[in-house]
């Protein structure tokens, strides 16, 4: 069973976050291991299986980039080994040009500035992947969850550098 059925929501891109938490933690208190201690030990081991699946679904489909990565998966849509790597030369580009910039950003207004291109490139590509999951453009699928997946990961790298741009200096 997918995640999306599991929490019995459709399987989409956009997902209203009340409606996840309340199934969420509908089907919780019914698998909770809690309710199950003096059943027998099949009943306990199901509950108990339930529940974790249950807390992966959810964890999953809360977080946008992951909800994407995931209902692309579904649809066929494989990313490079670990998830992780860049295997486009254009977008290694970009990410080692934003790395630089962030890394000679000098202040935090210039982090912000940073940041505030990324959200907005992320938001626009989240916003593209929905035409492309209708589309069923794999090829611009993959390529677009690899950008998100950068900029997700460019977006920590800016929380780290605006923590050491904030830090007084001894």
């Amino acid at each position: 069973m997918d995640h999306f059925a599991r929490l019995g929501l459709p399987a989409a891109l956009d997902l209203e976050l009340a409606q996840l938490d309340q199934a969420y933690f509908a089907r919780q208190r019914q698998w909770h291991p809690d309710r199950f201690v003096g059943r027998p030990a099949d009943e306990r081991a199901r509950a108990s299986i339930e529940a974790a699946a249950l807390n992966d679904a959810y964890r999953t489909l809360k977080a946008p980039v992951d909800r994407a990565v995931y209902l692309a998966a579904l649809k066929g849509v494989e990313l490079p080994g670990d998830g992780k790597t860049i295997d486009d030369p254009d977008l290694l580009m970009e990410a080692m040009e934003a790395r630089e910039a962030l890394h000679e950003a000098a202040t935090v207004d210039e982090v912000e500035t940073l940041a505030g291109q990324a959200r907005k490139d992320a938001e626009a590509a989240l916003a593209s992947l929905a035409s492309l999951l209708l589309q069923d453009d794999k090829p611009a699928i993959r390529k677009t969850l690899l950008r998100l997946r950068y900029l997700d990961k460019f977006a920590e790298e800016v929380q780290a550098r605006r923590t050491n741009l904030e830090r007084p200096r001894p």
